[in-house]
């Protein structure tokens, strides 16, 4: 509420008293109609109460605007000696009086000698509603849409004409739907029109929102007795059937965010799954250190964030765009440390370089925590990747997740490029196909297999800098996503690029559909389960890599 009531304050402040509605009827309502709904506000009645707001709501004036902000906020007052209601702000010990619709100071008092006028939470929604009322017509479709939703809520039969108004002038197609679910609301709400009403429901059948379901489900409700609500049985059968499509239509509108997410999960997978890949899938190394690395460009896109934020704020937006390649150098030139300092002495001993990798896995973890501390560190969203798309009602897709998509399937599209389409891609391809060929025709494998594993190593690195957007930045990354790495690889054929994306999206995808039926922990045993079963139908994955190394 506080929230609304201050883009409404800014709104009404600048738009109606510098400039006024540039867009509300030329014709003010009268002085003496104003003036009447002005003083019912101090009614005693709360039906009269209500009478007044909605009639000032409804009269599309100006004027009205300042005198229902002030009564939300508890600046409204009688004056004891003649009941006439005004403006009070209090300014030290006396309390300035202004004219409820000129806003002109008429005079100053001791608090004894005001009343204020009392609001409760039921009000404060009829105001608000009343206060959408005087934005519908306005030029700002921000304000438009915003007053409409507020329209929605409270309901009032007022608000049907000024809503119709506004919805023949408007041409916003967003801003209209939102204008159109309010009046078919007010409609079912007051209309006594068997036929309107149903139309009024057939209309609100296409929201999927909570407020429209919320909504029919209380004329479709029945009493204590078992009496249903609604009187009206060809309304009320309407309502049902408009329940039952939106129950449909949200149980489609989830299966499709399950797979978007599912889709996002599986990019987050491709990305810590790739560079496993390369150097588990192509050089046969079980590197468990590979989390870390992945740890290490999370933790780059920290420390580049945090020079833009001392020393170029301005240009924040433009920090993962710096953050990408120092995540691919950091955690590159790692890889390769880790390749000639201790992988290259243990190649043909797996058990061993398990082992090596594993302990070393937890002195990066230490040296992380000792550097940065054991702490979550706060990684931000640039403006591009804030915020989320509403495709439907009930189905919003975020930014960052599709951001995530995108950069997932570019840096598999590079990888291919550059193995398909570089000396370095063939060398390393005949290294990894045979080892003692290549040696003869003069590639120095020592040379490829360090920088074969740096750029695995690098490719961690950039899903580090993804992940940074949408899970916490803490020494512990880098373990949450290692298991389900090897799973993708394993499952996608150890070595295949293509067989790692599809493997990847399969298991988000599986993961996501299965989570709201059995839970995220069950989902991981069963998808689990299914890749060891599948395993012992087909050792090599779904897409084996050739070669004659690896055939023989």
């Amino acid at each position: 509420m506080i929230t609304y009531l201050g883009r409404l304050r800014a709104f009404l402040v600048l738009s109606m008293l510098l400039t006024g509605f540039g867009g509300l009827p030329s014709q003010a309502a009268d002085d003496a109609t104003l003036n009447k709904a002005v003083a019912g506000l101090a009614a005693k009645g709360f039906d009269d109460k209500i009478s007044a707001i909605e009639a000032l709501g409804a009269s599309g004036d100006k004027r009205a605007g300042p005198v229902l902000e002030a009564m939300v906020e508890g600046n409204l007052y009688t004056v004891k000696s003649d009941d006439s209601v005004v403006i009070g702000e209090l300014k030290g010990k006396v309390y300035v009086l202004r004219a409820p619709l000129t806003l002109e100071p008429v005079a100053e008092v001791s608090p004894q000698d005001i009343t204020k006028i009392r609001v409760n939470n039921r009000l404060r929604g009829i105001i608000r509603g009343a206060l959408g009322g005087l934005v519908l017509l306005s030029d700002d479709p921000v304000a438009r849409r915003q007053a409409a939703d507020d329209v929605f809520k409270a309901r009032t039969m007022e608000m049907g004409p000024m809503l119709e108004k506004a919805l023949a002038r408007e041409n916003d197609a967003a801003v209209r739907t939102a204008m159109e679910r309010a009046l078919a609301a007010v409609n079912l709400t007051h209309a006594t029109d068997s036929a309107l009403r149903i139309e009024a429901v057939k209309t609100l059948a296409l929201d999927a929102g909570p407020d429209t379901r919320a909504l029919l489900s209380q004329i479709a409700a029945v009493d204590g007795d078992g009496k249903p609500v609604e009187a009206d049985a060809a309304v009320r059968e309407a309502v049902v059937e408009a329940l039952d499509e939106l129950e449909s239509r949200l149980a489609f509108l989830h299966s499709v965010e399950n797979v978007f997410q599912g889709i996002s999960l599986g990019s987050v997978l491709l990305l810590a799954a790739v560079g496993l890949a390369i150097t588990f899938g192509v050089m046969g190394v079980i590197n468990m250190a590979h989390g870390e690395l992945v740890m290490l460009g999370a933790y780059t896109t920290f420390a580049v964030q945090e020079v833009f934020r001392n020393s170029f704020p301005g240009a924040f937006d433009y920090s993962l765009l710096v953050a990408v390649p120092a995540a691919f150098l950091v955690s590159g030139l790692a890889g390769i440390a880790i390749e000639r300092g201790i992988i290259r002495f243990l190649y043909g001993r797996p058990l061993e370089t398990l082992l090596a990798t594993w302990g070393l896995s937890l002195i990066l973890q230490q040296v992380v925590r000792t550097i940065f501390g054991p702490t979550n560190q706060e990684v931000g969203n640039p403006s591009w990747m804030s915020g989320s798309v509403e495709i439907t009602s009930g189905l919003l897709l975020t930014y960052n997740r599709i951001w995530i998509i995108v950069f997932s399937l570019a840096v598999l599209a590079l990888i291919l490029l550059l193995l398909k389409r570089t000396t370095f891609g063939l060398r390393m391809r005949a290294v990894t196909q045979n080892r003692e060929m290549a040696a003869s025709m003069g590639i120095r494998t020592g040379m490829t297999d360090a920088l074969t594993f740096g750029l695995g190593s690098g490719i961690a690195g950039m899903a580090g800098v993804a992940l940074s957007q949408i899970d916490n930045v803490s020494p512990n990354l880098g373990q949450a996503y290692i298991i389900d790495s090897f799973m993708v690889v394993v499952f996608g054929g150890v070595g295949n690029l293509w067989g790692t994306l599809v493997g990847a999206f399969t298991l988000g995808i599986v993961n996501k559909l299965l989570e709201p039926e059995v839970g995220a922990v069950l989902a991981k045993i069963l998808v689990l389960v299914a890749i060891i079963l599948f395993i012992q139908k087909r050792p090599r994955g779904l897409f084996a890599l050739r070669g004659r190394s690896i055939e023989s």
